[in-house]
């Protein structure tokens, strides 16, 4: 929850939001079982134009898989651009 706090607090202040600020929030969502907000998270990169990359997807994906959301990983798998 920290991570994701940090993340707003960062939005509010006008910072831009970097890759790897939005990677670590979702690695904190993996850590933390929050598959929902890690897929979230995910969309709002895409959304603020932030890039997208590997690490990103796979902490989003094994999220998903640890909560048992299969249909969410393959939906991922899919989506994910060659990276």
């Amino acid at each position: 929850d920290q991570a994701l706090r940090l993340l707003v607090d960062m939005e509010s202040a006008t910072v831009e939001l970097s890759t790897i600020a939005y990677s670590s929030a979702v690695c904190a969502c993996e850590k933390g079982r929050q598959w929902d907000q890690a897929l979230r998270l995910l969309m709002g990169m895409a959304s603020a134009h932030v890039e997208l990359n590997s690490a990103t997807y796979n902490a989003a994906i094994n999220a998903c898989e640890i909560a048992g959301e299969q249909a969410e990983v393959l939906n991922l798998l899919f989506e994910m651009p060659s990276l």
